[in-house]
């Protein structure tokens, strides 16, 4: 089962720019790929676009199998 995957694209951002979302990605326990995504995702909300979220693979252990009682 393959997991479905982002686009990939160059991005060139002023360094100060990167610096503030660097910083805002490390307040928020985000890395900086997915504080651009929030930061994208809540701009077009605020502008009242609608962006559909991809299902994610799940991540961790399967949940464990209960035996039945008999």
């Amino acid at each position: 089962m393959s997991a479905p995957t982002k686009k990939a694209f160059p991005l060139r951002l002023d360094p100060a720019l990167y610096a503030a979302i660097e910083r805002s990605a490390a307040g928020d326990l985000r890395s900086i790929n997915a504080q651009v995504e929030y930061l994208l995702r809540e701009a077009l909300a605020r502008r009242g676009v609608k962006v559909a979220v991809s299902d994610q693979p799940r991540r961790g252990r399967p949940p464990a199998k209960q035996e039945e009682e008999s």
